[in-house]
């Protein structure tokens, strides 16, 4: 690849990663939780008051609730409320995506891509990209195409044969 070429592959990647932030924190805020802590937790995080927003989504994550572990996702990777620590953002992100969480699915495949707090896996990210993609909503179509977009980068790092496999894992995955 040619320098040029080198640069505008990594800008691309740098852009995935704001908008996986992004999109991740709309799809989480957008939720169907019902009042309640959760909701709580998720005001709290709207106001920036990261500190009470950890506090209010650590008890619900450990509890298993997907959305809450999506935000202790965004805590992690964005330091905001926590020191930051992209291997735990990724475990955080990892148990709301096996849920079939897609903003979680997202930024699972983001963190796969750029190799923050796991290893760098092109499959992975793909395989997560493809998750995120068949699960966001026909009205989130702008998600939607922001995770199609992002595969189609990945994909164009891959052999096909890595291909291939990305797609039978998506195919074969199911929620936890």
């Amino acid at each position: 690849m040619t320098r040029v070429g080198e640069h505008h592959r990594k800008t691309r990647f740098a852009a995935l990663c704001v908008r996986g932030a992004v999109s991740l924190l709309v799809a989480a805020l957008a939720g169907t939780a019902t009042a309640g802590p959760l909701e709580e937790a998720k005001e709290a995080y709207a106001h920036a008051d990261y500190a009470a927003a950890l506090r209010l989504f650590q008890p619900l994550a450990d509890s298993g609730v997907a959305g809450a572990q999506a935000f202790l996702g965004a805590i992690y990777e964005s330091g905001r409320g926590a020191p930051q620590d992209y291997a735990e953002a990724a475990r955080w992100f990892r148990k709301a995506a096996d849920q079939g969480l897609p903003g979680a699915q997202y930024a699972l495949g983001i963190m796969y891509a750029k190799g923050r707090g796991v290893p760098q896996d092109y499959v992975e990210a793909h395989k997560w990209f493809s998750l995120a993609a068949s699960r966001y909503a026909e009205a989130n179509a702008e998600d939607r195409n922001g995770a199609l977009q992002d595969r189609e980068l990945v994909e164009s790092t891959m052999t096909p044969s890595q291909i291939a496999e990305a797609q039978k894992l998506a195919r074969d995955w199911n929620p936890q």
